[in-house]
């Protein structure tokens, strides 16, 4: 743990600074003889806005991170990350991403649900499935992975992917899109609607032979992870690729 000074330029040139800790992450990872990189996204503000623009071309093997882990003495450290929540991105050998996420607001003023949020309901489950299955997309294969949410709101971790023909493929001949996006449906007037507005995670582009081969699982235990004023460490057991209890993207 330590302290670093943050300074604000005020009128008249004069400067104002305060102290904010900074404090170290430990990611102790079991199964990761494979490992080759760890990462950590803060991806919104307090509001729920993204602290960054998506890049509408991010490589899929290539993290746009907050913080890169460097391999100490076998354990991944980050060395003085800020206070905040972050999502963690581990990468394997052989095509393989495994990555945290929590459930941003849509709207203003609304609450983050954590990653391990569930619907009770199981109707309610049911029905929003069966009306995104049941609705017209650009994508074609349009699944979502998990939800989350209350009586009022429901939140979904959605994955989006187009490996037809789209129209970068004149620049990248074979191209194909993927998203990742949180939407949100709202009980209004005694029954659920789709909110207009999503939060979007991540694009992707790449050929559709190669995202056809990669592994892109999502795991509650790496989202969320809340930095506050002191060093803390993350146990985390990588899971087998075959083991379906986690959702994403999988060879086909």
């Amino acid at each position: 743990m330590r302290r670093v000074a943050r300074c604000w330029l005020l009128v008249a040139g004069m400067m104002w600074c305060t102290d904010a800790w900074a404090g170290d992450l430990t990611v102790n990872l079991t199964g990761a003889e494979d490992v080759t990189f760890v990462g950590a996204f803060q991806r919104w503000d307090l509001d729920g806005n993204p602290t960054h623009e998506v890049n509408p071309k991010a490589k899929i093997e290539v993290p746009e991170v907050d913080a890169e882990a460097r391999l100490v003495d076998g354990q991944w450290v980050f060395r003085g990350l800020k206070p905040g929540k972050y999502d963690l991105v581990i990468l394997g050998e052989n095509r393989l991403r495994i990555e945290g996420w929590e459930y941003a607001p849509v709207l203003e003023f609304d609450l983050f649900f954590p990653p391990t949020a569930a619907v009770a309901d199981g109707a309610v489950r049911e029905l929003i499935v069966k009306h995104i299955q049941g609705s017209r997309h650009y994508e074609n294969k349009v699944e979502p992975l998990y939800l989350g949410g209350d009586r009022k709101n429901v939140r979904v971790l959605m994955m989006l992917i187009r490996d037809q023909r789209t129209s970068y493929e004149g620049e990248m001949p074979g191209a194909a899109t993927m998203r990742f996006e949180i939407w949100q449906y709202d009980y209004q007037y005694g029954g659920w609607t789709k909110n207009r507005r999503t939060r979007v995670m991540h694009r992707v582009l790449l050929t559709r032979d190669k995202l056809r081969k990669w592994t892109w699982l999502w795991d509650a235990r790496l989202g969320a992870i809340e930095m506050k004023s002191a060093d803390m460490t993350v146990d985390y057991s990588l899971p087998k690729r075959d083991d379906r209890g986690l959702k994403g993207l999988r060879p086909y």
